[in-house]
């Protein structure tokens, strides 16, 4: 096991200073075993990988092929991500690009409307599914203006061109997979308690799931998305914002008394910053700065697991000294998250002291290597139901000239709100729940958080959202982010880990089994796939409470290396990697 990253430290085989694009790419590559030899987009769906490498293949850079890949998958992926949600955006460019910076942050996360004040949900407890479902749990979308602020700042081709693949897959069709079909039986149970909105939404539910008829290899399509496709290409972000697809936003929530008004729309900016930066073995790490969790909890976990790696007295991948050493870390960092991540913009988040050399120093010597502690002691908490991944996507770009970009996006949970925009054909985010809408409530991912995280006008609630990107001697090496609420958290660390600590290749991984601790509930929980039960015995005796559940995340990875460029997408969700 090696504490520097495993990946050369030149990228060599690539054309930084510009290169030939062939006229043909290689199909994605559901192993992602083999190296593409110049460029790679990893996304969760086969066709918004192409629909990115489409663009690399029209001289575009790796923003050009994230905001292709982003709204192809609004159309393929419609119940994780899409039109109707928001997200975040890590961008690289090389020491040698044309660009305004070398690194910056997008936020485009979804902010709470004017009328969302602190006690808004407190007026609204007869309803369990009042944050969760129907008009009242959505936030205003950012994804729109994010990705065409991304394509404005960034890009280097025209709106019609990037949004071409995802306007074709609406209009000509595509398949349905496994993860389509499963994505609609979660549906029904959810919308089982509110008919009303099966009813508002036919003309989406009816599109993508014939009324429950749908199946593996069934051909579908979705011209009111590629409707709404067709005005953004032509009008940008006023069409969505300003244009006939706000003046259906507002219908749909003046239909059913929500909050989000025309003002609101109109108000929505994309704030444009610095990532934050950590450093791991020797490599400089990228991540997404508050409102994101993602960023500020992943630099903890990996700043604790590296001032006590010497402390393991059997080092193997996913054993009990492993798998305890980073469990303990996740709860520390977790524990803060809880305490005090919020929208900076509204209240103080102490980020360089969460991140600080002493204050990991001092966390780093309360994990002991043979048990654990009261939970109360993790972190500085003191002072101060789950459910299945569904509703977020990640996207992981390199292009041939260097540069990167981490996307993840979301609508929180399958389809959102369930709230579909009359004649356009896409779901409106639930992102409210991710506010601490009732104080000491725990949101549907069982995560508590603090009355910093209350909503109000124009605030921006916490994400696990964690786009990353790890450098090397001026060079991105390796981009990584997930899906799966809290779990994108505990998966993408555990993937950047097992490349940088285990020399694994990314589809390996991807594919390893992976474990979840968020702090509270205290518990340990392992993949149904992990079949190491003697780990399992071994961290009960240590002290840890454990669980199962299905999957942890779904993660996306690219790495660089003298062979070519690896790109994984994770098996649990059926993606493939394109490139050249």
């Amino acid at each position: 096991m090696r504490r520097m990253t495993i990946l050369p430290l030149a990228i060599c085989g690539l054309a930084l200073g510009g290169c030939a694009v062939p006229s043909t790419v290689r199909a994605p590559s559901r192993t992602g075993t083999q190296p593409f030899e110049h460029a790679a987009v990893a996304a969760d769906h086969p066709l918004a990988s192409e629909a990115g490498v489409e663009m690399l293949a029209r001289g575009g850079n790796a923003v050009d092929a994230a905001v292709a890949a982003s709204f192809c998958l609004s159309v393929v992926r419609p119940y994780s991500c899409g039109l109707g949600g928001g997200g975040f955006m890590v961008i690289y460019a090389p020491p040698d690009a044309d660009a305004p910076a070398r690194t910056v942050a997008l936020n485009y996360r979804e902010t709470a409307p004017a009328a969302v004040g602190r006690d808004y949900y407190d007026e609204r407890l007869g309803d369990e599914t009042v944050s969760r479902l129907g008009v009242h749990a959505v936030g205003v979308p950012g994804t729109v203006a994010g990705l065409l602020t991304a394509l404005t700042l960034y890009g280097t081709l025209d709106r019609s061109t990037v949004l071409g693949p995802a306007i074709r897959a609406a209009e000509e069709g595509w398949t349905a997979d496994a993860s389509h079909v499963r994505a609609g039986a979660e549906l029904a149970e959810r919308l089982q308690r509110r008919p009303d909105l099966r009813e508002s939404g036919q003309s989406l539910w009816g599109a993508l799931y014939r009324d429950g008829d749908v199946g593996v290899g069934d051909v579908l399509r979705n011209p009111h998305q590629a409707r709404a496709l067709r005005l953004i290409a032509a009008e940008g972000r006023e069409a969505f914002y300003a244009g006939p697809i706000a003046d259906a936003i507002v219908a749909a929530m003046t239909a059913a008394g929500g909050p989000i008004t025309l003002e609101d729309l109109g108000a929505y900016t994309v704030q444009v910053t610095e990532p934050l930066r950590g450093s791991f073995g020797g490599s400089e790490i990228l991540a997404m700065p508050p409102p994101s969790s993602g960023g500020v909890t992943m630099l903890q976990i990996l700043g604790l697991i590296e001032r006590r790696l010497e402390t393991l007295d059997d080092p193997a991948h996913n054993g009990p000294a492993y798998v305890h050493l980073v469990a303990e870390s996740m709860k520390h960092a977790f524990a803060d998250r809880a305490a005090w991540l919020a929208d900076p913009a509204f209240v103080a988040v102490p980020t360089d002291r969460l991140l600080a050399a002493a204050y990991l120093d001092q966390r780093a010597d309360l994990i002991s290597p043979r048990g654990t502690m009261e939970t109360m002691r993790y972190g500085s908490a003191a002072e101060s139901d789950l459910v299945e991944d569904g509703g977020t996507s990640h996207i992981s770009v390199v292009d041939a000239r260097g540069m990167a970009v981490a996307c993840t996006e979301t609508i929180n949970l399958i389809y959102g709100s369930a709230v579909v925009v009359p004649g356009f054909g896409f779901a409106l985010n639930d992102e409210m729940d991710d506010f601490t809408t009732v104080s000491g409530r725990p949101n549907k991912f069982g995560l508590r958080q603090s009355d910093r995280n209350l909503p109000q006008p124009g605030k921006r609630p916490v994400s696990s959202m964690s786009p990353t990107i790890v450098v090397e001697h001026g060079r991105a090496v390796l981009v990584a982010g997930g899906s799966g609420g809290p779990r994108i958290i505990s998966a993408t660390v555990q993937c950047v880990l097992n490349c940088m600590l285990f020399e694994m290749p990314p589809a390996q991984a991807v594919g390893a089994p992976r474990f979840h601790h968020q702090w509270l509930p205290d518990v340990l929980q392992f993949e149904e796939a992990w079949n190491d039960t003697a780990t399992v015995t071994a961290l009960e005796t240590r002290g840890h409470v454990t669980g199962r559940r299905d999957e942890i995340g779904v993660v996306q990875v690219i790495t660089v290396g003298e062979d070519g460029v690896h790109a994984a997408s994770d098996p649990r969700k059926g993606g493939a990697p394109a490139g050249y």
